[in-house]
């Protein structure tokens, strides 16, 4: 990705990413660069290297992260039943995204994903050009009714069949004055039973080492910053949702696919649960 040059001329009006901000960074653009990505500017490598220099951790809790979805992904597909996804700030698309993994175990998946940041929704059109049972929508997640309006979302979701809602590290970018819980129910209430939730989040400072908030600051620096949670403020946001086993835990926890101990599993820095919503 180029370092943020400006363009004039023909290719402005056809280039997406035109009127980005590349002067903050971005925490989608950071986490790509976490996960070993190249869709990210010179300023969110920076902002990004920031962090690891004084929470080095953070690249390991963003891998932990990714493989969680993964896991929640196979298991809806595969145990739960679930064909049809609703990944809501999907972020920008890496190896082993929900379509990939979901469509590899069952052609008839259809995936949604919602993100509003450029450079995300750009990639993830270029990756799905030639997939009919996959679309992006450019919207907030926080207005639901738009979302949940929107031409890709009617032409790919059936609401009167099971849906697997997604929310995996969103909530960390998203206030408590936006209603955290209330975004949650606004998806809750469209889905039938049968439906599930999967969500990951990362937790407060006492579950972090070495200087978390000097890494949070940071973070204030950037287009959303950090609002952590402990876990029974996210078990909270799984209200109306029956926990699979084995519940809320450590996101590396969450059934793995080989086993770890107390102290792997602390080293996700965050947690993790699917709930299914009951009638």
């Amino acid at each position: 990705m180029d370092d943020g040059t400006e363009r004039s001329g023909p290719e402005l009006f056809n280039d997406p990413l035109a009127g980005v901000d590349r002067t903050r960074p971005n925490p989608a653009r950071m986490y790509d660069y976490y996960l070993g990505g190249a869709h990210n500017f010179a300023v969110d490598r920076a902002a990004a290297d920031e962090v690891l220099a004084v929470l080095p951790e953070t690249r390991t809790f963003a891998r932990h992260n990714r493989a969680f979805l993964q896991r929640a992904v196979r298991y809806l597909v595969t145990e739960a039943g679930i064909t049809q996804f609703l990944d809501l700030g999907s972020g920008i698309p890496t190896v082993g995204n929900v379509h990939e993994i979901a469509q590899r175990l069952d052609p008839r998946c259809r995936v949604v994903y919602v993100d509003h940041e450029p450079v995300a929704v750009a990639q993830s059109q270029r990756m799905l050009a030639d997939n009919d049972r996959a679309a992006i929508v450019r919207a907030d997640l926080r207005d639901a009714g738009t979302v949940l309006a929107h031409p890709e979302t009617t032409r790919l979701l059936d609401f009167s069949r099971p849906v697997g809602v997604l929310m995996i590290s969103v909530f960390p970018f998203i206030p408590d004055s936006d209603d955290p819980a209330g975004i949650v129910a606004a998806y809750r209430d469209a889905c039938v039973p049968g439906s599930h939730l999967a969500l990951s989040h990362s937790l407060t400072p006492e579950y972090w080492p070495g200087e978390v908030e000097q890494a949070i600051d940071l973070y204030r620096n950037s287009t959303h910053p950090l609002h952590l949670r402990d876990p029974d403020q996210v078990a909270a946001l799984f209200a109306g949702y029956r926990l699979v086993d084995p519940g809320l835990v450590f996101t590396s926890a969450w059934r793995p696919d080989v086993p770890v101990d107390a102290a792997q599993a602390r080293d996700s820095r965050a947690v993790a649960a699917v709930g299914e919503l009951v009638g």
